[in-house]
């Protein structure tokens, strides 16, 4: 494993489409295994393949309760709505109000290929949308309602946050 260089703001990869996985295989693998590596270095809870410089529909989330790793993800469903603080490891020290679905429910494929869909709610909904925008070319900031003052603090959200993972062999 290796910590990839970051891309950060002012990038013009940060806005560009991410394209299909298609091969499953060690090269995939090392990638999420670096990936995770350099999330948690930076101490962030996701990442997405463009902001290490791959333009691969590629995703690391560790909001505290393990790893998830997600290729080709396409969200489901939404509801409800949360609003709160949101930062991104490519635009260090940069906050802003961000209102998120507060469930969401998406299907991805698994370094192996094999597809599967993940509920979450509250911060791992705000990552699962957060880090999905990335492959399309969409930062936090293009939804901020407003950026924050470095010294302003928010409170904090204690919501139990809950992850439901269901495996699937389906097709596309």
């Amino acid at each position: 494993m290796a910590i990839r260089n970051m891309v950060y703001e002012g990038d013009p990869l940060l806005r560009k489409t991410s394209r299909e996985v298609t091969v499953f295989d060690d090269r995939l693998g090392t990638l999420l295994d670096d990936m995770a590596e350099t999330m948690y270095q930076q101490n962030g809870v996701g990442l997405a393949g463009v902001q290490v410089g791959v333009l691969r529909r590629v995703v690391v989330i560790d909001i505290g309760e393990g790893k998830i790793e997600l290729i080709n993800p396409t969200i489901l469903k939404t509801s409800g709505s949360q609003v709160g603080s949101e930062g991104c490891l490519s635009f260090p020290g940069q906050f802003g109000l961000v209102e998120r679905p507060d469930a969401v429910t998406v299907k991805a494929q698994d370094r192996h290929g094999n597809w599967f869909e993940l509920s979450g709610t509250a911060l791992l909904a705000r990552a699962l949308c957060h880090e999905i925008d990335h492959l399309d070319g969409i930062v936090f900031i293009d939804h901020a309602s407003r950026m924050l003052d470095p010294n302003e603090t928010l409170p904090k959200n204690k919501r139990r946050v809950t992850a439901h993972v269901k495996k699937e062999k389906t097709d596309k």
